[in-house]
């Protein structure tokens, strides 16, 4: 072997590992799949012709060991113990309160980290020198099993710690956890090879980890989360716990988002309740409540473990459960604005997070073959978006034996019309203008808050309206007469009179909401924002609307000029194009202007403003507005609004509690600014 071989093998070992991190823990590839294979391979045939050259952190060794007939027992460094649950703000204060009984006035005066409750499995990494050693199981809290070549397939695992000045020998703490969006993959890939769906995830996670052998395991896409360090010695050289969190991340080992340095107990409490009822239901992984510590290092150890088994200086706040099983009662669809045909569940009611849920999302008919999802079935539900719940799929083992032989088949013709359905990919369209079931969606999106935000016009008042012949499309509503209105159930004179009122008021809303409001396919708030800005009034975008117009007739705008707005892409454009240069809808535009309705954007939004041209990320929970206001703002401003940082990324807002996406921006040194820059600029309309 020369020396040549072996620093290969090294600046290969070195270049995965780089890549692999950028994938997996800053969400930011700089190497192809194609390459990051081929050295792969490259690697793994010089350790096969050297095995002498395969190092401890090798990413090889990610794909799995050798089978084991059973797992060693493992004694940890220091016992992990289990946490005292609260389920309320009151019993929270009242761990406080103890808390100060035993260490005084310290317990307060450093203040509090709130973490999220993970809802995985807890395991414990032995590293020496800062390199991956040994992993285990929690088990009793004194000995696990150990699990070692199991976890080192867990990809963001560091199997070498970044930096230096690591301790000789540590136990990193933490959870792995089963993605809900890969948990969804896996089982439709088992309910395709015949196979039976795992229950949930994170017995799906417990499972994977007690694998005999570690190429199952290497299959199932495990993460993890650290949250804490054990040394020997049990000291704890970074003084609190944020700054542990912060050390935890230096190192390369990823830290869950959302964890906030609390001053007061009322700021605890407010951060449990943002959580749990509105950050909770974007996260795709399982929390079951908050993590409560004293931040203060020095005060956990004063308060010590109760019977040497659950810590003082932390609680954990529970949360009502997010994922409960319940019964697929039948599966219906109904008929959204654009003609997609969307199926739903209809559920035995169960409570999920808090709520009654008693519908569920099923996106498509071929997911609900992939699933094998059958009326009858017990089916585990969980709350996603903000409050729309999604069926994760049946539970094994529970299938009604009077359930279908196979699941809803996809339908042939329109529910609402009878026409004859399109099919588009996974989807299904209706492509009736005229269908009842279209225009009812179409109004009620059309009325919506962010769109034209008509106040009294809910889903049951345009069913009623509908119904009694009143209204066909949006236009119709501005020719609504009270009186007529006064006539129907459960409308009197004085709220006929309102809901008019509130239709008239809509008639003075920017050109950005009527875009939205109309109903667009692929157009959101902030590309309807973006198109008002850009062209200005909606004559510039759709074209002459009718033949009175004085000089010379102006065609809609191309969908080469549409897409020429910053941040409008094709497939926008040419929806835009498409929806303009449709005679039906023209017409009704001409209508829509005839009753007055305003076409302009204002003119301080439709210039230059603080965000012109830039590339926008939100990160935590804004205090001042909420997150689609923020949205609205920048766009209006100038800005374009996107999820993840990325070298492309312009600045970065960072409200309360902000997650990974501020570390990832800290780490491609993004410009950051808090909340209260960011009302600042937008007041100040500029830079």
């Amino acid at each position: 072997m020369s020396n040549s071989t072996a620093e290969r093998a090294a600046e290969l070992r070195e270049a995965l590992t780089r890549a692999s991190y950028e994938y997996y823990s800053l969400d930011r590839p700089t190497m192809s799949d194609a390459e990051y294979d081929r050295l792969f391979r490259e690697l793994q045939e010089i350790e096969r012709a050297h095995p002498e050259l395969q190092a401890p952190d090798s990413p090889t060794l990610r794909v799995g060991a050798p089978p084991v007939e059973s797992f060693e027992k493992h004694e940890h460094m220091a016992p992990m113990g289990s946490l005292a649950n609260a389920f309320s703000d009151e019993e929270v204060d009242a761990w406080h309160q103890r808390a100060v009984r035993v260490a005084g006035d310290a317990a307060s005066a450093s203040g509090y980290s709130a973490e999220l409750k993970l809802d995985g499995l807890a395991v414990a990494i032995t590293y020496t020198d800062g390199v991956f050693a040994l992993g285990a199981t929690r088990g009793n809290g004194r000995v696990g099993e150990v699990v070692t070549a199991n976890l080192r397939t867990v990809r963001d695992i560091p199997l070498r710690l970044h930096g230096s000045g690591h301790p000789a020998r540590m136990e990193v703490r933490g959870e792995v956890y089963f993605p809900f969006s890969a948990f969804e993959r896996l089982n439709i890939e088992r309910a395709a090879r015949g196979e039976p769906p795992f229950a949930n995830p994170r017995n799906s996670a417990a499972g994977s980890l007690r694998q005999l052998d570690p190429s199952e395991t290497a299959k199932r896409p495990l993460r993890f989360f650290g949250y804490s360090i054990a040394l020997p010695d049990g000291s704890a050289p970074w003084g609190t716990q944020s700054r542990l969190l912060d050390t935890l991340a230096a190192w390369g080992v990823p830290t869950a988002p959302h964890h906030a340095h609390c001053v007061t107990m009322a700021d605890v409490h407010a951060h449990a309740h943002r959580i749990e009822q509105q950050l909770r239901a974007e996260l795709d992984f399982g929390i079951d409540g908050m993590v409560v510590k004293i931040e203060s290092c020095a005060v956990q150890a004063e308060l010590g473990n109760i019977g040497g088994r659950e810590p003082r200086w932390a609680i954990a706040r529970k949360f009502a459960p997010d994922i409960a099983e319940t019964r697929l009662l039948d599966i219906k669809v109904n008929v959204g604005r654009t003609g997609k045909i969307n199926p739903y569940a209809v559920l035995e009611p169960v409570e999920v997070g808090g709520t009654t849920v008693r519908y569920a999302t099923l996106h498509n008919f071929d997911l609900i073959r992939q699933k094998d999802l059958r009326v009858g079935d017990v089916v585990q539900v969980r709350r996603a978006g903000e409050v729309i719940p999604q069926v994760l799929g049946p539970v094994p083992g529970k299938r009604d034996a009077k359930a279908p032989p196979r699941p809803t088949a996809m339908p042939t013709h329109c529910p609402a019309c009878g026409t004859l359905v399109r099919v588009e990919e996974k989807d299904i369209f209706c492509d009736n203008g005229a269908c009842p079931g279209r225009q009812l969606e179409a109004i009620v999106h059309f009325a919506s808050r962010d769109a034209m935000d008509i106040d009294g016009l809910s889903y049951a008042r345009v069913e009623q309206l509908i119904e009694a012949g009143l209204v066909e499309n949006v236009a119709d509503l501005y020719e609504l007469d009270a009186r007529r209105v006064a006539e129907l159930d459960r409308f009197a004179e004085r709220s006929a009179e309102a809901l008019v009122a509130a239709i008239d008021a809509s008639r003075a809303r920017p050109l950005s909401r009527l875009l939205f409001g109309l109903g667009i396919r692929h157009v959101g708030t902030e590309a309807a924002t973006l198109l008002a800005r850009r062209f200005g009034t909606l004559e510039a975008l759709s074209g002459t609307l009718n033949g009175r117009a004085h000089g010379r007739v102006k065609a809609p705008a191309s969908s080469d000029e549409v897409e020429s707005v910053h941040g409008i892409g094709r497939t926008i454009a040419a929806s835009v194009a498409a929806y303009f240069a449709d005679p039906a809808n023209r017409a009704l535009l001409t209508r829509l202007k005839e009753s007055g309705l305003r076409f302009d954007e204002p003119a301080s939004a439709a210039v230059g403003g603080a965000f012109e041209g830039m590339t926008v990320v939100i990160t935590g929970t804004l205090s001042t507005m909420g997150r689609a206001e923020a949205k609205h703002r920048i766009t209006a401003a100038g800005g374009k609004v996107t999820d993840s940082v990325s070298k492309a990324t312009s600045l970065v807002v960072a409200g309360e509690a902000p997650g990974s996406k501020l570390e990832k921006a800290r780490m491609l040194e993004v410009p950051v600014i808090d909340e209260r820059e960011f009302v600042r600029r937008l007041g100040a309309g500029g830079r």
